[in-house]
């Protein structure tokens, strides 16, 4: 897995997932790694980035082409299971986060500090 997803020139969909994980974790790790392949065969993925600390925070952002394509996979069946049991077994909280991204930077090779020449 890259750690940073490619993506295209926004405008483009983001999905960020902030969990915290509960005592149960059996299974969870297969089903993470099952879901994250799933949505990059999805139509309209782009490409996701994930992360989890040894307190049991983490973070997923996933990168989609338009808001249908995210609908889409929120409805997919096995997606539909992957949700269920997050909410019964796997997390103690999590925020879910969509947003339409505008501006996207690279960096820091040749990128000028925002506000100076060159910068937005």
């Amino acid at each position: 897995m890259d750690e940073f997803a490619p993506t295209p020139e926004p405008p483009y969909w983001t999905v960020i997932f902030s969990s915290k994980m509960s005592e149960l974790t059996d299974g969870y790790g297969a089903m993470a790694d099952a879901m994250h392949a799933l949505a990059l065969a999805q139509p309209g993925c782009l490409g996701a980035e994930s992360a989890r600390d040894a307190g049991g925070f983490g973070i997923t952002v996933s990168y989609w082409r338009d808001e249908a394509a995210i609908l889409a996979w929120k409805a997919e069946a096995r997606h539909l299971v992957a949700q269920s049991l997050g909410i019964e077994r796997w997390y103690s909280h999590y925020e879910m986060r969509v947003a339409k991204v505008e501006r996207a930077y690279s960096g820091p090779e040749g990128r000028q500090v925002a506000g100076r020449r060159g910068g937005n």
